[in-house]
């Protein structure tokens, strides 16, 4: 059995190349010849299956120990094609702090369709099992929120699930298998956004679902062939690209991330830092004890009275720009930019404040990032 890095670098072979290439082929085609009518073939149709998604979906289900991969259009496509397994009158617990698309896909698409959603803290297993209904059939959470980066514990929400017999749902973006492998806490189906670190170059649409085991999977694979939200061979190629390099990307997003909270600590404009990395704080011991980082993501809040737009457009080397996970830095004001979904009531509920930074640590010198803060930050003074 291989070790995690060298899994990076090297998938799954498909046993489809003949002519000694290094990297998977791009499969372009869009159909495939049947050498007969009643011939048993592996592909036929490529929104059923693509040998260069196949290839992708196959390693990530490697890198998280699950049982299938698949590969979506993109991350609100995965989710999509996650929540889609369900039926309506189907009961479910979501996180209160979830993603500004996700959130409008529950609220103003799924809820058409008689799914009934349940929002809690998932820090707080007390309330998780007080929200089980009758009809309850999964938990679905981020295991680090987005902005503020709260820290729910995979192995205790998925003790509480099994114990009701549902499904654990974990949305792993933030972290990637690299940091956590929640179906080895124990989650049923672990999700990604692929535009973020796993592509990790602000170049490709992408999102993945792994199901932990075949009943799951089946289910899955009914939704991603029937709603056709699939990958293309040339978006899967560069996600497949992406991986090989995660692991040296993500050390320097980690080490550029702790430099930068270090910074942040020493300045007076700022009032407070979210990131699980912090000592003392119960994110950081859940963080500690089931994963393996703390990710490349640090929001915080300008002290009342500054400027936060201001901050955000007076940095030069780091971009103002949705998205995150990628080589270069991002920077973004979360109330106007990624949760602008969310009603102000929603965002000031979800600890959104027009105060709060998100910042996406790239993998440039640390020196001229926080060179780049501080200028920004200078401006504000005066």
């Amino acid at each position: 059995m291989s070790e995690f890095d060298t899994k990076l670098v090297h998938g799954k072979p498909q046993n489809d190349n003949h002519t000694g290439a290094v990297n998977v082929p791009i499969y372009n085609s869009s159909t495939y010849i049947y050498p007969s009518v009643e011939a048993k073939i592996p592909y036929d149709y490529s929104r059923s299956g693509n040998p260069t998604r196949n290839y992708l979906e196959d390693q990530v289900a490697e890198l998280e120990n699950g049982y299938r991969g698949f590969a979506f259009s993109s991350g609100s496509a995965a989710i999509h094609g996650v929540l889609s397994i369900f039926s309506p009158g189907d009961h479910i617990i979501i996180g209160k702090e979830i993603y500004g698309g996700t959130f409008r896909l529950i609220n103003e698409f799924l809820k058409r369709w008689q799914l009934e959603f349940t929002a809690v803290d998932t820090q707080d297993p007390k309330e998780v099992e007080a929200a089980i209904q009758p009809n309850t059939k999964a938990i679905y959470f981020e295991s680090f929120t987005n902005p503020l980066l709260h820290v729910t514990s995979v192995k205790a929400t998925s003790e509480i699930a099994k114990k009701h017999n549902i499904l654990t749902i974990v949305d792993n973006t933030f972290l990637t298998p690299y940091l956590q492998r929640p179906l080895d806490l124990g989650a049923d189906i672990v999700l990604h956004s692929a535009t973020k670190y796993l592509g990790g170059h602000s170049d490709v649409i992408a999102g993945i679902a792994v199901a932990k085991d075949e009943k799951i999977a089946d289910r899955l694979y009914f939704n991603q062939n029937s709603i056709g939200a699939v990958l293309s061979p040339e978006d899967s190629s560069l996600v497949r690209r992406g991986i090989q390099t995660l692991a040296v990307r993500m050390d320097r997003h980690l080490s550029n991330a702790q430099k930068i909270v270090e910074f942040l600590q020493s300045r007076p404009e700022i009032s407070k830092i979210y990131y699980p990395g912090i000592l003392g704080s119960r994110n950081y011991e859940i963080a500690k004890e089931e994963t393996d980082g703390f990710g490349g993501i640090v929001s915080f809040e300008l002290k009342d009275g500054l400027d936060s737009t201001k901050f955000v457009e007076g940095t030069k080397l780091i971009q103002l720009a949705v998205s995150l996970g990628a080589v270069e830095s991002l920077i973004e004001l979360p109330y106007k930019m990624t949760h602008a979904e969310l009603s102000p009531e929603d965002q000031l509920k979800a600890g959104i404040t027009h105060q709060l930074v998100r910042l996406s640590v790239g993998i440039e010198d640390p020196k001229d990032l926080i060179n780049d803060l501080a200028q920004s930050l200078d401006k504000l003074e005066k």
